[in-house]
């Protein structure tokens, strides 16, 4: 099967190491990949939304299968594309199709499907700058701290966390008047806080059947303890230790099943991976957002412990066959720190030379923010790198990672030390 994955971070590098795997692999290309990816498939230098240059590659390479990675080709139509081509139309697509896509390419729409099906998530309502002023009401019954969602994809910017009630009405306006977040900012979603802890959910769904992955959690913060600014990412753990037997059924009945009944119930096509980004509030889980795709840098801890063939299991979900795949999963820990370039999230210098000295046998170092140029890998990114290992418990997991990153260097390379810090304890032996 030739095989071609759009993306170039973490997340691609973590999906092309295990697709590179498979005994149904005939050729592996990247678009537009990095310095990791070009160790175990091709990489091809077109963007993840030139659609036009991606049919022609996939036409001249005879591609079997497109796994789409990031989130932005799929809110754009990429699986509707393929379906409206004539020489595409028969290519496999692991991704939902443009209606199914609107689950996190639209806030309100999520937000909408969750009410009509009855998925526990946040008291919400959306506003746009024509009932700016019932947003301003809306705050004020609300208790502190009060959250702000732009409708649209914001590259991971769109949501404040504010503890001031005029400080929530001035980034309102700011976000209707000004288009603070642009186009994706035309709604905004205010919704209640929800206090717990946080941890993600992934299923395949093909349509008709589905498959639970493994649980992760991440720490998007940049600074130990959860401080700081909002990254894309700064480590992740699987397995959640919290999310024991009793919890999973609720997120399976309450969440996971009503979720996919309602796409088949709704008749919105999805053949793909679904990420449900969870939280916890007092043994009650609750959605706080969808993503149609892996996350990141969930993907490097989850992809690692699937034992099976990821590639058949992908073949099962874009061809309606999930049912006859089974999933088989490593029960050690894994996990995920990540090297990041010297101040981010804010701004940072690329093309420092990555000297890698670690024991591969320790862990696998997945290539987030890099590129190659004449036999160097230099960073080309915010986050750089994402260094994994397995381990019987958490903390020896951890143990190999951070053993790992003593030897790797960059210039200004910085990373947390406490990944996994809020998790001891947490009814599992860490």
């Amino acid at each position: 099967m030739n095989v071609l994955i759009l993306g170039s971070g973490g997340r691609e590098h973590a999906l092309s190491w295990k697709i590179a795997q498979s005994p149904l692999l005939t050729m592996l290309y990247i678009a537009p990949g990095n310095a990791g990816t070009e160790a175990v498939g091709t990489n091809v230098d077109i963007s993840v939304s030139d659609f036009v240059s991606i049919k022609e590659f996939v036409v001249s390479k005879g591609i079997d299968m497109v796994i789409v990675g990031p989130e932005a080709p799929l809110v754009e139509g990429i699986h509707d594309y393929f379906l409206n081509e004539e020489f595409l139309k028969n290519v496999k697509i692991v991704g939902p199709q443009r209606e199914g896509a609107k689950l996190e390419g639209s806030k309100e729409f999520a937000k909408q499907f969750m009410v009509r099906n009855n998925i526990p998530t946040a008291r919400h309502k959306s506003f746009s700058v024509n009932n700016l002023d019932a947003g301003y009401r809306y705050l004020d019954t609300l208790p502190p701290p009060y959250v702000l969602k732009a409708d649209g994809l914001a590259a991971g910017k769109g949501v404040l966390i504010l503890d001031e009630i005029e400080e929530a009405k001035k980034e309102l306006m700011e976000m209707l008047e000004n288009s603070k977040f642009g186009v994706a900012g035309e709604k905004v979603v205010v919704e209640e806080f929800l206090s717990g802890i946080e941890l993600s959910v992934f299923a395949f769904f093909d349509g008709s059947t589905y498959m639970t992955l493994p649980t992760a959690k991440d720490y998007k913060r940049i600074g130990e303890g959860d401080t700081g600014l909002n990254t894309g990412g700064m480590g992740a753990i699987s397995p959640v230790p919290f999310a024991d037997e009793i919890f999973m059924k609720k997120v399976e009945e309450q969440i996971i099943k009503r979720t996919f009944d309602g796409l088949k119930n709704e008749g919105i096509s999805y053949q793909g991976i679904m990420f449900f980004g969870l939280i916890n509030v007092n043994g009650e889980p609750k959605v706080i957002e969808y993503n149609v795709r892996f996350g990141d840098p969930e993907a490097e801890v989850v992809i690692p412990r699937i034992k099976s063939d990821l590639l058949d299991l992908l073949d099962g979900v874009a061809t309606g066959k999930l049912d006859q795949k089974a999933i088989e999963i490593n029960q050690d820990v894994a996990a995920t720190v990540i090297m990041v370039a010297g101040g981010y999230p804010e701004d940072y210098k690329k093309g420092f030379p990555i000297t890698d000295n670690s024991k591969k046998e320790k862990s696998i170092v997945f290539h987030a923010g890099t590129k190659k140029i004449n036999e160097k890998t230099l960073t080309n990114g915010g986050r750089v790198l994402a260094i994994t290992s397995y381990g019987k418990t958490m903390g020896k997991a951890l143990s190999n990672t951070y053993e790992t990153i003593g030897n790797i260097s960059f210039e200004g390379s910085n990373y947390r030390k406490d990944i996994g810090f809020d998790l001891k304890g947490k009814t599992a032996p860490l």
